[in-house]
């Protein structure tokens, strides 16, 4: 290798469309996880399709799009060896592969439209009619391969951690993209997408230099944060020495402990803070509109709060800025932490907060909407009711969505959830309890949804939070000291999705004469149930009379299938809510039984989500 060659370094502006086509990327092996969470994925979905949004107006030529907002996505470091060419990714690997995600899911989206943007070139290049992906690791290709070809891929055992978080993350981008983008829009997505993003593309000839500007880049940053130089501007608004090294004390202190939430919290705390608290508008759905209170919150807190201080926040005086600071920073920051710990770790005085973090909204709008319903002077014993309940709604907005296939991505429902905001700030909990009960009144999506809802490739998530919460209720409300964690997150083994019918047309032939008619009836929601690993891969493909035996020894949803259930627990029936459910045994499981049974979980859901909750807990 030259000299001169080795030290060479090469710095392009690019788009995804020139970064992917025709290209093959090499992932080194200390670096093959793919650990991207749900937050991630979320926060980009949204990201994109905003800016996106900005531009578009639907009377516009595609050609227009050369000339939308552009989306900078970073730089991505990679070393060429000179001697095979090959590419390896040294830094932006997480984002390639995010990327590839979405190219995916977009070329399933459009695939019966008229309009189809030629992406596929961008996700694999096929030579001898074998697929090859833009990312040469042979641990991801049987995920990516199923899920271009198909949308789905079916979890194994020895599927590693990166695997796992491509499939998750897939299902997330399902829920999180704006259907507004999925019709009319999408190819004009599409082609911002892969020609308006854009990309800094490092390439160096050397792993010593590769390495080099890797390190330049992550350690030797010192540009100041949003958060530093909003302390800075507080700080200089307060005139007595000793009052400011007070507040600076407060502020580092504060800081600190958001951090150990994660190194960007205290951004994410401060926009949650003051999203929720004082923003008062934000940017109307309409291209060319600017950016609002929301909007700037997010992107530039610090520079909103210089323009709003005084008239959104009160705040003038030097001593106005110290009291504020000395008080009010504290108490939001410490309920956010204890929001964020929550949601981590099930606390049984705000259980919803728990739920929520596993099938909730964006944090960029879940976050504000709790900070919105608690105010400082509140009792804690308030704090929890406010959160539970305003958490509650959250859930119930989500899974009333969810049963009738609706998304709630952030751009769907960010005007809903800033109505929201500013109709629950300053409510004492009487107040937001008649606020939350007339929101959930007024949702569209109703319950009688659950009759035609069921599985399919893009829902196993919701359907195993919706399968816990069922069966963590009944638990919970027969007396059992198992709940929603038992079955959604145990310590120990693992719970499963369970069909009760094997996937075994044959044997249901008396019923169905369309194979893709009994595979609609398997898959609903009336014919699934939990079951610990192992057991339901034991007995899943087993005749319904040959493992009913097998049910009576699992969860109280799983037994109630079995009439000697009923027997051996007379105590079961006498329980008022369960005698308002009408549980009844099935000796077969035919098709009226699933329909049943699809009744019995519209039944439950209506119980378990009702806003009688709010009353009997505020009567506590």
């Amino acid at each position: 290798m030259s000299s001169n060659l080795k030290n060479k370094i090469e710095a392009t502006d690019t788009s995804i469309n020139a970064l992917l086509k025709d290209q093959k990327y090499y992932i080194d092996y200390f670096q093959r996880e793919y650990r991207w969470q749900e937050k991630h994925i979320k926060l980009l979905v949204e990201d994109l399709t905003t800016t996106f949004l900005k531009s578009y107006d639907p009377t516009d030529k595609r050609s227009s799009i050369a000339n939308y907002q552009n989306y900078y996505l970073g730089p991505f470091v990679f070393s060429v060896n000179p001697i095979d060419g090959k590419k390896s990714i040294i830094d932006g690997q997480q984002r390639i592969t995010s990327i590839t995600l979405l190219l995916i899911y977009l070329n399933h989206l459009q695939k019966d439209s008229d309009e189809k943007v030629s992406i596929s070139e961008l996700i694999f290049s096929e030579k001898y009619g074998e697929k090859s992906f833009n990312m040469t690791d042979e641990l991801r290709e049987p995920c990516l391969k199923a899920l271009f070809e198909k949308g789905i891929y079916k979890l194994k055992d020895d599927d590693d951690e990166t695997v796992v978080n491509m499939l998750g993350r897939y299902e997330d981008i399902n829920q999180s993209f704006p259907e507004e983008l999925t019709q009319d829009a999408l190819p004009y997505f599409i082609d911002w997408f892969v020609e308006n993003v854009v990309i800094v593309e490092i390439t160096a000839y050397s792993n010593e230099n590769a390495y080099t500007i890797f390190e330049t880049m992550n350690d030797r940053g010192l540009n100041l944060t949003p958060s530093e130089m909003l302390k800075g501007y507080v700080l200089s608004k307060i005139d007595d020495a000793k009052k400011r090294v007070e507040i600076n004390d407060i502020w580092k202190n504060e800081i600190q402990k958001l951090h150990s939430h994660g190194k960007t919290a205290d951004q994410s705390f401060f926009q949650a803070w003051f999203r929720g608290k004082y923003a008062v508008s934000i940017r109307p759905g309409k291209a060319g509109s600017e950016n609002q209170d929301y909007e700037l919150i997010g992107s530039q807190f610090h520079s909103w709060f210089k323009d709003n201080h005084k008239k959104l926040f009160n705040l003038h005086t030097p001593d106005e800025f110290y009291d504020y600071f000395k008080y009010q920073f504290p108490f939001y920051a410490k309920w956010y932490m204890k929001i964020r710990n929550a949601q981590t770790e099930y606390d049984k005085d705000m259980p919803h907060l728990h739920y929520i973090n596993f099938w909730g909204i964006a944090e960029s709008l879940q976050d504000p909407i709790l900070l919105s319903s608690i105010n400082i002077g509140d009792e804690d014993e308030s704090i929890h009711k406010k959160l539970d309940y305003t958490a509650r709604y959250i859930e119930t907005f989500t899974v009333r969505r969810a049963i009738n296939y609706k998304k709630f991505g952030q751009t769907s429902i960010k005007y809903t959830m800033f109505n929201i905001i500013k109709l629950i700030r300053e409510n004492e909990v009487d107040h937001l309890v008649i606020n939350l009960t007339n929101e959930i009144n007024k949702i569209d999506q109703q319950w009688d949804a659950i009759i035609s809802f069921g599985l399919h490739g893009q829902n196993r998530k919701f359907i195993k939070h919706l399968l816990s919460r069922i069966s963590g209720y009944l638990d919970e409300v027969t007396g059992k000291s198992s709940d929603y964690v038992s079955y959604h997150h145990p310590k120990g083994k693992q719970f499963e999705i369970e069909h009760i019918w094997g996937n075994k047309f044959n044997e249901h032939k008396d019923e169905f004469d369309q194979e893709n008619d009994f595979h609609s009836w398997r898959n609903s929601i009336g014919a699934l149930i939990l079951l610990p690993n192992g057991t339901n891969q034991s007995f899943s493909s087993d005749k319904y009379e040959d493992k009913i035996d097998h049910y009576l020894k699992e969860n109280t949803y799983a037994q109630t299938l079995h009439s000697r259930f009923y027997e051996k627990n007379p105590n079961f029936l006498k329980s008022e809510l369960i005698e308002e459910l009408n549980f009844k045994a099935h000796l077969e499981f035919k098709k009226q039984d699933v329909e049943d049974r699809k009744k019995l979980v519209q039944r439950i859901c209506e119980q378990l989500w009702s806003t009688d909750y709010f009353n009997s807990k505020t009567l506590e």
